[in-house]
């Protein structure tokens, strides 16, 4: 069957408008990816995938619930949709509404997105506006304007994100024949955490596939639902989770319960450390994608979990490509030879001797 996007295969699973279009760019079907590698260097005796979602159209895994949330805006009329991102929102946002013909309009916080995120964005046609506060500072403001005027909210509080988000663990399921035993996911403005829920226990109702224990991973220096509290001002090199005050924290907390899993926190050390554990296996993700596999790390490390036997699935968000910043500082200059072909070949072989 050739797989026509999240809302031809999935639509009828959602709890959506009749009035909702298929605005599409083939998203979903993202791969799972074997990692046998990664899962030996971990400790071993347990089997890992990693959820590639870096592999949607705008290379997050906001196109899942993008393409419905822009889909059922179109659907009734809407002219104008409006979210406020720390990056991947907006590129994606700004990709489904210059598909449908719609104008979007982006709020960010001044110097806090990173450039191949706020490229994305600008690329695709999006009004952008840079505003001195916080992520958190920029929702609080596009809900009052969407609440005031005839403009679609389409930050992961619109409901119609979920449901496409959700879709995600249908196809882990149906890769598996079942759910895995563990998912492990980054933690931000928490939409994805409880999408993932929601599509487990869905699918499990539907085809009895059984339910994971869910490991959710904040950064050290933005983790309000490890805290207990929000964090006003919210800092870590995992610039797609920094938020302080998540819009669905509470539906986060609860999927982690319900699940028998945790939320917990990886330092920016541990989480970089893992995105590199994950480049050298192949896989390059964004800081913030590595977060759960961070805190798989951690908890593994410390003693804290034993999957030994288990199946486990790591949900990677974002490719390596939305933030490279990180990685470009870090780089040394590549090696300048003259144009000799013994030169070159000695510098070739040398690794070989």
């Amino acid at each position: 069957m050739e797989f026509a996007g999240v809302y031809a295969r999935y639509h009828t699973w959602m709890d959506i408008p009749e009035h909702t279009l298929p605005v599409t760019l083939l998203e979903g079907n993202t791969p799972l990816i074997p990692m046998p590698k990664l899962a030996e260097s971990l400790g071993g005796g347990f089997s890992l995938w990693v959820k590639f979602e870096g592999m949607n159209p705008t290379g997050s895994f906001k196109d899942r619930g993008m393409t419905i949330a822009i889909g059922e805006a179109a659907g009734r009329g809407a002219k104008v949709v409006i979210c406020a991102s720390t990056g991947n929102t907006a590129a994606s946002a700004a990709a489904y509404a210059a598909r449908a013909g719609l104008r979007c309009v982006v709020l960010i916080p001044k110097g806090k997105v990173a450039a191949g995120k706020l490229a994305g964005a600008v690329a695709h046609g999006a009004d952008v506006i840079q505003i001195e506060g916080s992520f958190d500072d920029a929702l609080s403001v596009v809900v009052e304007i969407s609440n005031r005027h005839p403009i679609a909210l389409v930050n992961s509080l619109n409901p119609y994100r979920l449901e496409g988000q959700k879709t995600a663990a249908f196809e882990i399921c149906e890769i598996l024949g079942s759910a895995p035993d563990w998912l492990c996911l980054p933690v931000g403005n928490a939409g994805n955490i409880t999408s993932y829920w929601m599509g487990f226990r869905q699918y499990h109702a539907a085809h009895s596939c059984g339910l994971p224990h869910i490991l959710g991973v904040q950064a050290q220096g933005s983790a309000p639902l490890v805290l207990g509290h929000p964090v006003e001002q919210p800092e870590t090199v995992a610039t797609a989770i920094r938020i302080g005050k998540p819009a669905r924290g509470e539906e986060a907390l609860s999927a982690a319960s319900e699940s028998g899993g945790q939320i917990m926190a990886a330092s920016d050390d541990e989480i970089l450390a893992m995105q590199r554990l994950l480049a050298a296996s192949g896989v390059w993700v964004e800081p913030a994608s590595a977060a759960g596999l961070a805190g798989l790390k951690k908890q593994l490390d410390q003693g804290r979990m034993d999957v030994r036997g288990q199946r486990v699935v790591a949900v990677c968000t974002g490719h390596g490509m939305k933030d490279p910043d990180i990685i470009a500082k870090s780089m040394q200059p590549p090696a300048l030879l003259p144009l000799d072909y013994k030169a070159i070949e000695k510098t070739i072989l040398k690794g070989l001797q």
